[in-house]
C-alpha cells in the first residue's frame, strides 16, 4: 500500500499524459486526413490537462520540485534555515487547505446547479474537482514534509 501511495500521482500523470497524446493525435488525424474533427476531444484534453496540473502540483511537493526563491533562507544560519523551512511549509499548507476548501465549495455549487460542459455534456464539477483533490493531496504531501523535518531532527 505504501508503494501505491508513494507513486500515486506519478502513475496517474503518466497514464493521463499518454491518453492526452493519443487523444490529440486522433484529433489531428481526423481533422487532416478525414477532414472531420471530433467535437469532444479538445474539451476532454483540456479537462485532463486541468487534472494533470493539480496532481502535478502534489507530485512536485513530493519530489521537491516547486520553484523557490531562497535568497532570505541562504543568509540565515543553518538552525534558522530549518525553522524558516518549517514556517514556509506551514504557510504553504494553510494556502493548500484554503484552496482545497474553496475549490470543494465551488465544485459543490456546480453540482447543485447542474452546469455541464458544452461538447461532452459532462458535469463541469468533474473538471473543477481537480482543484480540491490536487490541493488536498498537496496538503497531505506537505504534512509528510513537515514530519520529515522532525524525523530528521531538523526542527
Amino acid at each position: 500500500m505504501r508503494k501505491v501511495w508513494n507513486s500515486l500521482e506519478e502513475y496517474i500523470l503518466v497514464f493521463s499524459l499518454a491518453f492526452t497524446v493519443f487523444l490529440i493525435f486522433i484529433q489531428i488525424v481526423m481533422r487532416y486526413v478525414f477532414h472531420h474533427s471530433l467535437s469532444w476531444s479538445e474539451e476532454l484534453a483540456r479537462y485532463v490537462f486541468l487534472w494533470q496540473i493539480w496532481l502535478g502540483a502534489s507530485f512536485a511537493v513530493k519530489e521537491h520540485r516547486h520553484l523557490r526563491i531562497e535568497a532570505i533562507k541562504n543568509v540565515l544560519s543553518p538552525k534558522a534555515q530549518k525553522y524558516f523551512e518549517l514556517i514556509t511549509l506551514v504557510i504553504w499548507f494553510g494556502f493548500s487547505l484554503f484552496l482545497a476548501f474553496k475549490g470543494a465549495e465551488l465544485t459543490m455549487i456546480l453540482l447543485q446547479r447542474g452546469q455541464v460542459s458544452p461538447a461532452m455534456r459532462l458535469p463541469m464539477a468533474y473538471a473543477y474537482a481537480s482543484v480540491p483533490v490536487g490541493c488536498g493531496l498537496m496538503a497531505i504531501r506537505l504534512i509528510e514534509e513537515m514530519f520529515g523535518l522532525f524525523r530528521k531532527g531538523e526542527a
